[in-house]
């Protein structure tokens, strides 16, 4: 099989499939996007198969150095640092050409810690948003957040440590009883998954933690019409001489509904 898309463990080295460990071992090339990480997982199994980098700053050149190696007949695996390539990991281009041009490609699941996360959130699940990696910036956050006070799923992304405080106080101030869990170091010896409120779980991370963070936003109102005292309350406001848009985001602040809709559907 030319192209191989394998996942690897999110933390526990133990996390892998036998099918994995094997594809691996017979590959002609393995590409990973940190040869030293993948290196300790090959030690780990006694593989010995060559590795070549695989990441964002190469991921073109790499492609078009690959695929005439692909069409020739060589097996050649591909690996992220954590999970499944492809997945806010470099990927997608070479499983596009690889596929463009008309060759196998096999992916071999395992770990994943998007449902790993969603299911130690302990969350009502029936479908789910994933955000990849949140963005940056006050206002960023704040329109994604305010997207999602309506959402009626639960929803999970990844974050940096050091950017967590923030982005759970940002949280807190748009949707202080949206539900939320913030899982840490996901199946390894310090795994933690702290849950409740935005507000008490900011409250918990005031400085930034150690370790790899899943976040996972519960729930929100289905969208729809705004609850009719939310509406009373904006046009009650407005009676008072408070300007339309600033009464919409003091009541989505008390109430936790959507502040755009709040906001129109009361002009």
């Amino acid at each position: 099989m030319p192209l191989v898309v394998c996942a690897t463990p999110i933390g526990n080295l133990q996390d892998i499939t036998l099918r994995v460990i094997e594809q691996l071992a017979a590959a002609d090339l393995v590409l990973c996007e940190d040869t030293r990480r993948t290196r300790i997982l090959f030690d780990r199994y006694g593989i010995s198969s060559r590795l070549a980098s695989y990441h964002e700053h190469n991921e073109a050149r790499r492609t078009a150095e690959i695929l005439p190696r692909l069409e020739a007949g060589e097996s050649i695996a591909l690996v992220s640092d954590a999970g499944l390539p492809g997945v806010s990991d470099p990927g997608t281009r070479l499983v596009a050409a690889a596929r463009d041009a008309g060759l196998p490609v096999t992916v071999l699941p395992g770990p994943s810690a998007v449902e790993t996360a969603l299911v130690a959130a302990g969350f009502e699940l029936e479908r789910y948003r994933f955000l990849g990696f949140l963005p940056r910036g006050d206002r960023a956050l704040a329109a994604l957040w305010d997207d999602l006070a309506s959402w009626p799923d639960a929803a999970v992304a990844f974050e940096s440590p050091q950017r967590l405080p923030g982005t759970l106080r940002s949280l807190a101030a748009a949707m202080p009883d949206r539900r939320v869990a913030v899982c840490r170091e996901l199946t390894k010896a310090f795994e933690e998954v702290v849950r409740g409120p935005a507000r008490t779980v900011a409250a918990r991370f005031e400085s930034p933690p150690k370790g790899e963070i899943t976040l996972v936003i519960g729930p929100g109102q289905p969208r729809g019409v705004p609850d009719r005292v939310g509406l009373e309350a904006v046009a009650e406001l407005v009676g008072e001489g408070l300007p339309r848009r600033k009464a919409a985001d003091l009541v989505a602040r008390l109430t936790g509904l959507p502040k755009n809709q709040l906001y129109r559907d009361t002009l």
